[in-house]
């Protein structure tokens, strides 16, 4: 009898007008997103693999933890491939965590973190999760999906959901 361990990751990205520091805080003011954006399938890369095994072993690694975790998004358009490091654009935006996150409930980990006015205002064509603030850190997952280009102005959350069964 073979075992077998799946991973499924979806994505969100939540766009709203102007500039907030939370979805919470948007919501509570009444706006509502503009446009939601999800899509799932990604690749796991293998340096955040080796460091995931390193950290469940307990011999070493960085926590993808509040105060480590980041969502990285830049404009590289390369396909996916496991022994990619980072992020494969020119212009690229590390964030760390919104407040609560990363959380985890069951088999599922939840990463969210807000792209407010000034930040990472170019086309969007990359995802990552990464346990650093840039391309030096390990990168958990890698997905390539066009989400529009993000404007001066405008608030982006992206959420990642990882769920291992």
């Amino acid at each position: 009898m073979r075992g077998r361990i799946s991973i499924v990751t979806k994505f969100k990205i939540e766009k709203f007008e102007g500039d907030w520091k939370s979805r919470e805080e948007a919501i509570s003011a009444g706006v509502e997103p503009y446009e939601v954006i999800e899509f799932e399938k990604n690749i796991g890369l293998n340096e955040g693999i080796e460091e995931a095994w390193k950290l469940i072993c307990g011999i070493g690694g960085t926590a993808f933890d509040s105060s480590n975790a980041h969502i990285g998004v830049g404009d590289g358009t390369t396909a996916e491939d496991a022994s990619q490091t980072g992020l494969q654009g020119t212009n690229k935006c590390y964030k760390g965590m919104d407040a609560g996150y990363p959380s985890v409930s069951g088999t599922k980990a939840t990463f969210r973190a807000t792209f407010g006015s000034d930040d990472a205002n170019f086309s969007w064509q990359e995802i990552t999760v990464a346990n650093g603030s840039d391309d030096s850190a390990k990168n958990l997952i890698r997905k390539v999906q066009d989400m529009g280009t993000k404007t001066s102005g405008s608030t982006w959350i992206a959420t990642v959901e990882i769920t291992m069964s």
